[in-house]
């Protein structure tokens, strides 16, 4: 990632803390705790993804078929929490009978 990227991350940071410090609504939500007897301390963590846009190109287009509603991200994302879509778009079934339509929970099974 380079520099520029890199202050303007820092930047919005910034920007993040200062809306939060100068936030009346926060403020006078932690003066009725501290009317209350406690003492407060706010931590709060933003995580920060970027993901690089790549020109669209025709070519692109043709080698990224989208299954269902889901995009290529959308597919990745689902494989990192192990959830990962049946060849007919529907999850097999649960033993309580519930499942989401087209998506598992089971591990992928590796064939080998």
């Amino acid at each position: 990632m380079n520099q520029k990227v890199k202050n303007l991350i820092q930047k919005l940071g910034e920007a993040i803390h200062e809306s939060v410090a100068e936030s009346e609504d926060i403020a006078g939500v932690v003066r009725n705790i501290r009317e209350q007897g406690f003492d407060v301390l706010l931590m709060l963590e933003a995580t920060i993804g970027l993901n690089e846009v790549e020109p669209e190109t025709a070519d692109s287009e043709a080698h990224e078929e989208p299954q269902g509603p889901f995009t290529a991200n959308d597919l990745s994302f689902l494989k990192s929490l192990r959830i990962s879509l049946t060849e007919d778009g529907h999850a097999p079934e649960t033993i309580s009978g519930d499942s989401s339509p087209g998506l598992t929970d089971e591990p992928e099974q590796d064939s080998e």
